[in-house]
């Protein structure tokens, strides 16, 4: 009987971070910092998502808010949408 059986399907092992790749942080800051009107709001609310959803989103959240200012999202509106992804 445990011939007709077959292996578990093996696992991938996990991925290591590739060196020459920046942090996924400043990947997402960059996403950011080259968003174009009529996106910056809708680019910076999922960016910042992802960073609180990875556990750095107080640690990015001033790196996004810089990057936001630098496209022209206003101030008060790339803190709110920073609040509300939080």
């Amino acid at each position: 009987p445990t011939a007709n059986r077959r292996p578990p399907p093996r696992r991938p092992a996990p991925a290591l971070p590739d060196p020459a790749l920046p942090d996924p942080g400043a990947r997402l800051v960059d996403f950011v910092r080259n968003s174009r009107a009529g996106h910056r709001n809708d680019r910076l609310f999922w960016a910042a998502c992802r960073a609180y959803e990875s556990g750095a989103g107080d640690e990015l959240a001033p790196a996004l808010l810089e990057a936001a200012l630098r496209t022209g999202l206003p101030a008060r509106e790339a803190r709110a949408t920073i609040a509300s992804a939080a």
